[in-house]
């Protein structure tokens, strides 16, 4: 088995930094030895999944530029972003728990007297070029540096819309930690950070912060930020555990029965950071419906409505089809119907999930009506002979 090939310094020297830096050396030996990779990639739990949009180019072509939902896919209007303060966040939660959902995958989460920063991206845009690419439908509530200090800045996997190099490269020059999964290391060192603050963990590891315990877990996703993508880099969910106070972070996932493994070691939860939003029938396997984001925090809870589920990936970026407040909108309808307590805040809007949760349908003032049938959408199945097997969205997903 051989690891990717090693480039050239010229070849180097054209490679966008953005695109970060591929894995080599003890760390590529280390990803070898991982019993999640085999023959040359990380293997996803259940077998290989399509990581490429099914069906033709010419459907997904026909669905995107569409006349009539395009417009359906950006706010009519301004977004309500609250706007944070320090003053919000200086005050320590009464409860122990609170978080703060800061648009699309990044929340502050304040457990137990620490602080845990997921995915944070304060950039305008998801791409590794300023010009072009997903752009925010939103501000960032405040800025980066407005944030306090945070104990650990925790990473799911490295696509454009979760790692974001000039949010990393300002982190890198604070004292912060981080941690990530198996390979995504070699992307923060190449921006700056040392290596003696990286905690990088396969799938079951954990690693202590202060007093927080932080463990890797599985998710169904895949990774790559280059023109080529190698699968050296692994992807995952988290489960972080303070003295008092339990909590989840999915990261980007496609529905799996393995939520039911990863509830009974380390639920349940006192909150749920599920991804629900950036679905397509193009690409079930990868990312969840609302209604599958509902079922995986049931699943991570034992089966019974528990705990505070706060909704992320959606509402900051347009990564798919679906109308920009679709995924709010069904998912308040699949909690209502559950008896599950969602938390709805507006981005920037912290709150306690011990205490008053946010419940309110914020997007409404600048949404056209959102049909109430998410129960009717199912992933569809395109023949095998209809995929296409160079297209890549890593980028934009």
């Amino acid at each position: 088995m051989t690891g990717p090939r090693s480039q050239s310094p010229g070849l180097r020297g054209l490679r966008p930094a953005a695109f970060g830096a591929d894995p080599g050396g003890e760390r590529m030996a280390r990803i070898r030895r991982s019993p999640h990779f085999k023959d040359g990639v990380f293997q996803n739990p259940g077998g290989t999944v399509r990581t490429v949009p099914s069906g033709s180019r010419r459907d997904l072509a026909k669905v995107f530029l569409d006349k009539e939902q395009r417009p359906l896919r950006a706010p009519g209007g301004t977004v309500p972003v609250h706007a944070t303060t320090y003053a919000d966040l200086a005050r320590p939660p009464a409860t122990g728990l609170r978080l703060t959902w800061m648009g699309h995958s990044s929340v502050l989460a304040e457990i137990d007297g620490h602080r845990a920063l997921f995915d944070p991206v304060w950039g305008e845009r998801c791409s590794p070029f300023p010009f072009v690419g997903p752009r925010r439908l939103h501000p960032v509530p405040l800025p980066l540096a407005a944030l306090g200090p945070v104990d650990v800045v925790v990473i799911s996997h490295d696509h454009y819309d979760h790692l974001d190099m000039p949010t990393i490269k300002a982190l890198a020059g604070t004292d912060t930690l981080f941690a990530v999964p198996l390979g995504v290391g070699a992307h923060l060192e190449r921006w700056g950070v040392a290596a003696d603050r990286l905690r990088e963990l396969d799938w079951h590891e954990s690693t202590r912060v202060g007093g927080l315990t932080l463990t890797a877990t599985p998710a169904r996703h895949f990774c790559g930020r280059g023109l080529r993508n190698t699968q050296h880099t692994l992807w995952a969910s988290w489960a972080v555990a303070g003295e008092e106070h339990r909590i989840y972070h999915s990261g980007d996932t496609g529905y799996f029965e393995g939520f039911k493994d990863i509830g009974a070691a380390h639920g349940p939860f006192d909150a749920t950071m599920i991804q629900i939003g950036a679905y397509s029938p193009f690409w079930p396997d990868i990312h969840m419906t609302p209604e599958e984001g509902l079922r995986a925090h049931l699943d991570l809870q034992g089966g019974a409505p528990h705990g505070v589920l706060l909704p992320i990936h959606w509402g900051t970026f347009n990564l798919a089809p679906h109308a920009w407040a679709e995924p709010g909108e069904w998912t308040k309808d699949a909690g209502d119907e559950a008896g599950q307590p969602v938390a709805l805040p507006r981005p920037g809007e912290p709150f306690e999930p011990g205490g008053k949760v946010p419940g309110e349908p914020w997007w409404r003032t600048v949404s056209q009506p959102i049909a109430h049938h998410w129960r009717g959408v199912r992933p569809v199945e395109a023949p095998a002979e209809e995929r296409p097997a160079d297209l890549d969205l890593a980028g934009d997903r």
